[in-house]
């Protein structure tokens, strides 16, 4: 069933709900395929930026009894966004402006501060908070049996931003409040983690002689080993994913307190996961709730919907939308493939978009031009039964890895 923000959702014969007004057919084909799996429930329910992905749709959102599937979850697992509301102004970057001190200069110590692009890690001895978290990671790592034997410098990945649609931004919202903004996840350890356990559950599955509609959609079972084993590392991931986004930000934050010249004044903070599983009641059963490419939702809570290279990001509050599975969307969504937004878009079309925001132009960046997305506007009109809109941001400066 296909509903927007403007009309009410009902669980249908394929137990498909749809809160989006623009979506391909492939999409919905991987949605209903999952949905006819026995152990979802009560639906699944496809935000308003749901796009085709591996196995099932980026968009997604499923509650599962007695079974996890981890290429549902993906590779990139507790990936998300991390925002900052600052003390500082509009006023105040104009101030430092016309003294002479570009926006250029920050995003160069930014770009000095933070690891950027795939395979990029700290090469310096982890000090202070960086430290400090890893030595937490470490402690959980061993009080629940996670085996980190798979990547040995998984400590240097901590405070590394990655490539693709990942990014820091600088912004400022509709008061002219500036805000540090930031999306990535657990890196190559989530990464490998991911990779494990997907081939785990497909190899259980062909050794059971369970059809699947897609080798992606390969689940792991409740009360098995591999189960406990997926969940253990699971937490884990997220809990890295979480923490390499705190470590980023109070780079990034000392890094703008010193271009500014003035301390930092931090009046708000927000971290939230759009790839994750985690433990939750809906329609009246406790479920194993996956979100793919969606951010939690519920009553009251604040998250973070991010826009494309050069457009809009929002600050939003939940709703608590019981069809939507208490979720919302975490971002633009993609219209065009990589490769088919390398062959339709220049660099010079970037560039144009980009007017008026500071960053480090190339044909590298080509394929995260906005016009590769959908309308960030249209997916939020869509998400108005699951979210209220706080605050609607507009980039100054954007950093990117390749």
């Amino acid at each position: 069933m296909s509903a927007t923000g403007r009309d009410t959702p009902a669980t249908t014969r394929d137990r498909v709900v749809s809160f989006a007004s623009q979506i391909e057919e492939n999409t919905l084909e991987q949605a209903r395929a999952t949905a006819r799996l026995p152990f979802v429930y009560p639906h699944v329910a496809l935000m308003p930026d749901a796009h085709y992905g591996l196995g099932s749709s980026v968009g997604t959102v499923f509650g599962t009894l007695g079974a996890v599937i981890p290429a549902a979850v993906g590779v990139d697992i507790g990936c998300g966004m991390i925002g900052v509301r600052t003390g500082y102004t509009a006023a105040d970057l104009d101030r430092v402006r016309a003294g002479g001190r570009g926006l250029e200069t920050l995003r160069a110590a930014i770009e000095e501060s933070i690891p950027l692009s795939p395979g990029n890690y700290n090469d310096w001895q982890l000090r202070g908070s960086a430290d400090a978290r890893c030595r937490e990671l470490a402690t959980l790592a061993e009080e629940t049996g996670v085996d980190l034997s798979h990547s040995p410098k998984w400590r240097q990945q901590l405070g590394s931003l990655g490539g693709g649609n990942h990014f820091i931004e600088l912004c400022l919202d509709e008061d002219g409040a500036v805000w540090m903004f930031l999306h990535s996840g657990s890196r190559g350890v989530g990464n490998k983690i991911a990779q494990k356990h997907i081939r785990t559950a497909k190899k259980l599955c062909r050794r059971w002689w369970i059809d699947l509609p897609d080798p992606d959609l390969a689940y792991l079972v409740e009360g098995t080993a591999e189960f406990d084993a997926y969940l253990a590392d699971l937490a884990w991931a997220q809990r890295f994913a979480y923490l390499n986004r705190e470590e980023m930000m109070d780079r990034f934050a000392d890094r703008l307190q010193e271009w500014v010249g003035e301390p930092l004044t931090e009046l708000e903070r927000i971290n939230c996961h759009h790839n994750y599983t985690v433990r939750e009641r809906h329609y009246g059963k406790t479920v194993w709730l996956t979100r793919k490419g969606a951010v939690r939702a519920d009553e009251g809570v604040k998250a973070l919907v991010p826009g494309s290279m050069g457009t809009a990001s929002y600050v939003v509050e939940g709703r608590g939308y019981g069809p939507s599975l208490r979720s919302a969307p975490h971002g633009a969504g993609r219209r065009f493939s990589r490769n088919e937004a390398r062959k339709r878009f220049t660099a010079a079309d970037l560039d144009s978009r980009m007017a008026g925001i500071e960053y480090r132009p190339g044909e590298e960046f080509v394929d995260e031009i906005p016009d590769a997305y959908k309308d960030i506007d249209e997916v939020m009109r869509d998400a108005e039964p699951l979210v209220t809109v706080l605050h609607r941001l507009r980039q100054v400066l954007n950093v990117k890895g390749t």
